[in-house]
């Protein structure tokens, strides 16, 4: 059995892993940060780690994600996906949760045993003034390694869909949406459902595309932007 993690990033590795990836911006706050792909492989393989070593994550574990669209995001969900653990993201019953302090009243409606937040901040400030017991992303996921043996069986992989019938939706999705390797697609669709992140993410990544990102977008910048990241697709 193969893992989403790994049938995405290994040929992307394979095929460019310094080119850009994933482009961050956050026009509220004038935030823009890229990640090759090698780069998005190394803090997916981080995640990985921290779940599995630290917080018990792996086979049929299920591990709610809180969080917005967002490169850290990206990352989470690979490197869950690489232990084999199964993202919920409509707030029902989780092993594990990942969240916003904004979020951590719903993180603890999941039931999970462990809880981790994210800053999502550029620098990786740490989030302050967190209840005992809650780990700090920021702080924890930097002392992990930064590579990760893929787990070989698998759980579901993505709100009760394995991982054949994610990427197979992805696949599909591509195909729908027209999208090839030499595009770059901008979006400010968010990841809430599954259907947004095999639709808004995945579809770009299975068929070798970068994605640029953009939250609180301003319209006053797009031409700007389309020019300056040789967009093709938004």
């Amino acid at each position: 059995m193969i893992t989403v993690s790994s049938a995405i990033l290994d040929p992307l590795m394979a095929a460019n892993p310094a080119g850009p990836r994933i482009t961050y911006y956050d026009d509220a706050t004038g935030e823009r940060i890229e990640l090759s792909t090698a780069t998005l492989a190394n803090w997916a393989a981080k995640t990985a780690n921290l779940l599995r070593d630290e917080m018990g994550a792996g086979p049929g574990s299920r591990v709610a994600v809180l969080l917005p669209a967002h490169w850290q995001t990206a990352a989470v969900l690979f490197g869950i996906w690489w232990i084999g653990c199964e993202v919920v993201l409509d707030g029902s019953q989780a092993d594990v949760a990942l969240c916003t302090a904004e979020r951590l009243d719903d993180a603890d409606a999941t039931g999970a045993g462990e809880v981790a937040v994210l800053s999502l901040d550029a620098f990786g400030k740490p989030v302050p003034d967190l209840p005992v017991g809650v780990t700090d992303y920021a702080t924890s996921v930097r002392v992990h390694g930064d590579q990760i043996v893929p787990e070989r069986t698998p759980g579901d992989a993505l709100d009760g869909r394995s991982a054949a019938d994610v990427l197979a939706a992805a696949q599909a999705s591509a195909d729908s949406q027209g999208l090839t390797a030499a595009d770059r697609v901008m979006s400010t669709a968010g990841w809430d459902t599954a259907d947004d992140v095999i639709d808004h993410l995945l579809a770009v990544y299975v068929v070798g595309a970068s994605l640029v990102q953009v939250a609180n977008p301003d319209p006053d910048l797009l031409d700007r932007r389309r020019q300056n990241e040789k967009l093709t697709r938004a």
